[in-house]
């Protein structure tokens, strides 16, 4: 085979690559939309009339999850099913910003920490990476850390909204998600640099428990709630 014959091929393979990676983008592009319509569903809940319509917003954004399963589905066609990791940076971002909201979703709902195994569900992807396109573990633990943020800004807005016992049941949560972080052995660079931010989400959240103590306002809603 002559030098010039040998770049041919590599241009060949090279075309196909960049061919799976275009068609990869334009299906990322529509899940990154519907995430971020998602997002302003159940944002909705900071704003003060939020909190009293947060069983509405937990369905609507049901919903709109049903439109992600049939686009990551649509995702695993684009390319070879053994090259999931070749391929993984292209989806990444936009598949922990969707456990998140799936975490967010089941914690507004239940007021429990979502199982990976439920994520899957949520998303309609595998949970075994023999089985095809799958939740990775480390992208179901980057979206559980955002979370915690979205909790803490919750926490704060739930004190405005007059409600003073939600930021004491955060604050449990968030120190219960803090530990079982603190049992992990962390080898990504770049989940470790995200469990740091979970250290300042406790510290936010503290300081909100413990100004409602100072007020006295954690007492008065715990009467209000027995009487």
């Amino acid at each position: 085979m002559s030098v010039i014959e040998m770049f041919v091929q590599l241009q060949s393979g090279l075309g196909a690559d960049q061919d799976i990676r275009e068609e990869i983008r334009k299906v990322v592009q529509s899940l990154e939309q519907t995430a971020r319509e998602i997002l302003i569903l159940l944002q909705g809940v900071h704003q003060e009339a939020g909190f009293n319509n947060i069983p509405a917003k937990c369905l609507k954004a049901r919903e709109h999850f049903s439109t992600v399963r049939t686009q990551l589905k649509e995702l695993a066609t684009k390319f070879p099913s053994d090259q999931y990791y070749r391929f993984h940076d292209q989806w990444r971002f936009v598949l922990q910003r969707l456990v998140f909201q799936a975490a967010f979703l089941v914690y507004l709902e239940s007021e429990q920490l979502v199982t990976r195994e439920a994520v899957c569900e949520i998303l309609g992807i595998e949970c075994d990476r023999e089985k095809g396109f799958h939740l990775d573990i480390e992208d179901y633990l980057s979206g559980v850390l955002n979370l915690a943020s979205e909790l803490s800004r919750l926490a704060v807005n739930s004190v405005t909204a007059g409600d003073y016992a939600r930021p004491l049941r955060i604050a449990t949560f968030i120190n219960e998600l803090d530990f079982g972080f603190r049992l992990l052995n962390l080898k990504n660079d770049s989940l470790r640099k995200r469990y740091d931010g979970l250290k300042y989400d406790v510290k936010k959240i503290e300081e909100v428990v413990y100004d409602l103590s100072i007020r006295g306002l954690n007492k008065t809603q715990t009467t209000s709630e027995k009487s």
